[in-house]
C-alpha cells in the first residue's frame, strides 16, 4: 500500500489482529467480525465498518490496517448472510437492528472507551445511515465515502432502469465477499455476456446463467421502478440526515454513480444544522478509493481524530472542497452549491448553442431512435471500469445523436452547481427516453463528457411535451478557446435499459419500436456560470 500511494501518513502504532469473532444480530444471527487494534497501552476510540463485500481484500489493509495504525480500534465486520456471517443477506431491511446489535456488543468489550465512529463507501455507507436512524449515544462521527442512502434511486431514475449499475452492483454483492478469485471470474463472465445480457428479450432474468443462477433481491430492485411501490417502503434513509446531530463528513467524485445522493445528504445535513464537510475529487465510484485514496484517507482521518480525539489540527478552514475539471484545481468554498446565476443556453437549426432566446417553439431537429440499435453509453458516472470522462467523437458522429455547439470562447467560464436541460419534445410512437449531456470541447475539437441525465417521457400526438432533465452538478471550467457542446440521443445503452418505444415495461418487453424524437426550440440547456472574480479560493497548498 505504501509503495502504490506514496502519500500516505507514516504508521503511528504496530496492529494486532482478532479474527473471527461472532457477534449476535438482532435476531441472533452470528455477524463474523474482525477486530484490528493498535498494540499499544492505553484507550483508543473505536471504528466500526460493516461490510457485504468480505472483510479480505481491500478492507482488511485500506480500512482495518491503515486507521488500527493511526490509534483506532476497527471493527470489521460481515453483513448478514455475507462473508461467513448467518441468515440471509436483504439489501435494507435487515441494517438497522444489526448496526444497534453490534453496538450493544461493544458497549461489553473491555478496550471499548465508548467514542464510536463509522467508516466506510458504497454500501458501506448505507450501513451508516441506517445506525443513524436511532443513533447510539457513543456515535460521534460519521464519513460517509462515495456512500448511497436511497437503493432506489441507485437503481432507477425517472421510471428508466439503471441497467449496468444493477448488474454489476448485484455480482458486486454476490461474488465479492466470497474472494476476490471468485469475484474476479464473475466480472470477466458477466463482461463477456453483457451485450447477451442486455439485449435479451426479455430482460428479466437474462443475467442468472452469467451469474450462476438468480438473485432474488436483484430481480426485486429490476422489477419495481416506481419509488411510490409498496415493495421499496424503508428502504431511502434519508430521514437520517434531517436529524441528525452526528458531525458528518461526506465524500465523492464528479464521475460518482452516487454523487447526487452525496449531495442531496449534504444539502438535508445543512438545513439540519448538523456539522458537516464536503469533498468532491475528480473521480469516479472505483477511482476514489484507488488513485484519490490519498486525498480519501487524509480526509477521513482528519475527521475522526477532530471528532473522536479531539484533535482538529487536520480539520481544514472551509466546509467545502472540490476538484475544478478544466482548470485541474482543488478549491475551497463556504458551501455548496456556491451562489451562480443559471442562464439558458438554446440550440438553433444549424446546430449552434446560443444565448438568444428563440421566437416561437416550432421543431428544430429530430433523429430516429432505434432501440434494436440502442445509442451506446459511453463514460460518465458508472460504478465500473468504464466509467468517468470520454473522448465523445466516436458518440456524436451517429446519426442518431444530436449536438449544438457554442461559439469559441473568448474568456473562461466557470460552471458550478447543479445542470440541468429543459427539453420540448414530440414523438410519433408517444414514448421515449431523452439523454441529455453537457460536454467541453477542446481546441481541436475533442468533446468530452462533463455531466448528464436521462428524462422518461409520453407525448401525445405533434404536440410537443415538456421535461426538465437534472444532469447531476459540476465545478468546471470552460477554458478560453473551448467550446460548450449540448448532446442529446434516445438513451444509453446498456448504462440505462432500453425503452421499448411502445409502452412496454424495459424488463418484460419482447418487441420494440423505433421512435422519431423531435426536439423544439423553446428547448433549453441551463448552466449555473459562477462570475469571474467571485470564484472559490484555491485550496491551501495547492
Amino acid at each position: 500500500m505504501r509503495a502504490t500511494w506514496r502519500r500516505l501518513p507514516p504508521k503511528l502504532h504496530d496492529v494486532g489482529w482478532e479474527p473471527g469473532l461472532v457477534v449476535p444480530a438482532a435476531d441472533g444471527s452470528p455477524l463474523i467480525t474482525d477486530h484490528y487494534f493498535p498494540r499499544t497501552e492505553g484507550d483508543f476510540p473505536t471504528l466500526l465498518v460493516r461490510s457485504p463485500y468480505g472483510r479480505g481484500l481491500p478492507w482488511s489493509p485500506m480500512y482495518g490496517l491503515l486507521f488500527a495504525e493511526q490509534g483506532f480500534h476497527v471493527v470489521l465486520q460481515s453483513c448478514r448472510g455475507t462473508g461467513g456471517s448467518g441468515g440471509a443477506f436483504d439489501l435494507w431491511r435487515n441494517e438497522p437492528a444489526d448496526g444497534r446489535a453490534t453496538v450493544s456488543w461493544l458497549r461489553e468489550q473491555p478496550w471499548f472507551n465508548g467514542t464510536l465512529g463509522t467508516v466506510g463507501p458504497s454500501y458501506l455507507g448505507y450501513v451508516q445511515w441506517a445506525l443513524a436512524l436511532d443513533p447510539p449515544p457513543e456515535l460521534k462521527a460519521m464519513v460517509v465515502q462515495v456512500g448511497l442512502h436511497d437503493p432506489h434511486a441507485l437503481f432507477h431514475s425517472g421510471g428508466a432502469l439503471h441497467l449496468e449499475t444493477a448488474l454489476v452492483s448485484g455480482l458486486g454483492m454476490t461474488y465479492q465477499h466470497q474472494g476476490m478469485g471468485p469475484f474476479v471470474k464473475a466480472t470477466l463472465r458477466l463482461q463477456r455476456r453483457l451485450r447477451e445480457i442486455t439485449t435479451a428479450k426479455p430482460l428479466r432474468g437474462a443475467y442468472a446463467p452469467a451469474f450462476g443462477g438468480e438473485v432474488p433481491w436483484l430481480d426485486e430492485v429490476m422489477t419495481h421502478p416506481d419509488a411510490e411501490d409498496p415493495y421499496w417502503r424503508g428502504a431511502s434513509l434519508a430521514e437520517s440526515a434531517q436529524r441528525l446531530r452526528v458531525p458528518t463528513s461526506l465524500i465523492t467524485g464528479w464521475h460518482d454513480a452516487l454523487a447526487d445522493q452525496s449531495f442531496e445528504q449534504y444539502e438535508r445535513l445543512r438545513a439540519a444544522g448538523c456539522e458537516t464537510a464536503l469533498l468532491v475529487g475528480p473521480w469516479t465510484h472505483t477511482s476514489a478509493l484507488q488513485q484519490g485514496w490519498p486525498e480519501v484517507f487524509a480526509e477521513s482521518l482528519a475527521w475522526l481524530r477532530a471528532h473522536l480525539g479531539g484533535d482538529p489540527s487536520g480539520l481544514r478552514p472551509t466546509r467545502v472542497r472540490l476538484h475544478v475539471g478544466g482548470e485541474n484545481a482543488w478549491r475551497d468554498l463556504d458551501d455548496w452549491p456556491p451562489a451562480a446565476h443559471t442562464g439558458p443556453w438554446f440550440p438553433t437549426p444549424q446546430g449552434h448553442l446560443t444565448r438568444q432566446t428563440p421566437t416561437d417553439s416550432a421543431p428544430l431537429a429530430s433523429f430516429r431512435y432505434d432501440p434494436q440499435d440502442p445509442t451506446p453509453s459511453l463514460g460518465g458516472p458508472l460504478l465500473s471500469r468504464t466509467a468517468g470522462p470520454r473522448d465523445n467523437g466516436t458518440l456524436e458522429v451517429r446519426e442518431d445523436v444530436l449536438t449544438f455547439t457554442g461559439p469559441p470562447l473568448t474568456e473562461p467560464v466557470d460552471v458550478l452547481g447543479p445542470v440541468s436541460a429543459r427539453l420540448s419534445i414530440s414523438t410519433d410512437t408517444g414514448h421515449t427516453d431523452v439523454f441529455t449531456r453537457l460536454c467541453d470541447v477542446d481546441a481541436q475539437g475533442r468533446s468530452v463528457n462533463v455531466c448528464d441525465g436521462l428524462g422518461r417521457l409520453r407525448t401525445d400526438g405533434r404536440e410537443p411535451s415538456q421535461i426538465t432533465v437534472p444532469m447531476s452538478s459540476t465545478a468546471h471550467r470552460f477554458a478560453a478557446g473551448h467550446r460548450i457542446r449540448w448532446q442529446i440521443s434516445g438513451g444509453a445503452h446498456p448504462r440505462y435499459a432500453r425503452n421499448p418505444g411502445n409502452g412496454e415495461s424495459a424488463v418484460d418487453a419482447t418487441t420494440f419500436t423505433p421512435v422519431r424524437i423531435t426536439l423544439h426550440a423553446d428547448s433549453a440547456l441551463l448552466l449555473p456560470v459562477h462570475a469571474r472574480g467571485s470564484g472559490p479560493r484555491q485550496a491551501a497548498g495547492d
